[in-house]
Parts: structure tokens; sequence; C-alpha cells
């Protein structure tokens, strides 16, 4: 759907970070060079379907910006969907609603494909 950036203010990326309102900002689009988030995206599409994953996932990666190098850490084949998670912003920043987003994750459930 899209690369995010994650930043927060305190000291690392925790629990609460992550939960709590506020605890992470979630920049999208990342404020990446072009040819990292084009590589990103290749990645993450690569590694979803070398697990032979269906609906979303989501894959992490970190950018070192001085070695220019993209490392990916894991992809995640059951995405969270709470109001801070990752997934449902990223389809909202292309346009679709969390409804379409559910929609389409069941339909790509489904047997009958």
């Amino acid at each position: 759907l899209a690369v995010t950036e994650i930043t927060t203010l305190r000291d690392y990326y925790d629990f609460d970070a992550k939960y709590e309102a506020g605890g992470s900002q979630h920049v999208i689009p990342a404020d990446l060079p072009a040819h990292v988030t084009e590589a990103a995206m290749k990645f993450a599409l690569k590694a979803h379907q070398a697990l032979g994953c269906r609906g979303a996932t989501r894959s992490d990666f970190r950018y070192d910006d001085k070695r220019d190098r993209l490392v990916i850490l894991e992809t995640n084949t059951q995405p969270g969907m709470t109001p801070t998670s990752l997934v449902p912003e990223q389809a909202a920043f292309v346009g679709m609603s969390f409804e379409q987003l559910v929609t389409w994750m069941i339909e790509d459930a489904s047997c009958q494909r």
C-alpha cells in the first residue's frame, strides 16, 4: 500500500510508543529517497509472495541512510487493525476506506477466488 516511517520522542520504540495514542508518529509517505521507497515496496511484495501469503501483510525494514542500505526485518502475516495500526493508515493514504480494506481482506481470504 505505502511506506510508513515511524518516529517517537521516547528513547526507543517500545510497547507504549506503539500502542498509546500519540506514542509515535507515522509519516506517510516516508521521507525517503524514491529508490528506497521503490525497493521497500518491491521487497515487501517478494516476501509476501515467497511466503505464499494472501490478504494484507506488513513488512518491517531498517534503512541506514549513511550506507544507503535497506534491510528487511520481518514480514508480519497478521498485521494489526487497531486505531494506531499501520495497514489501515496506509489504506487510507491510498484512498481506501476501512470498510473497503476489510471487505478486500475477507474476499481475498475466501476459498472462491
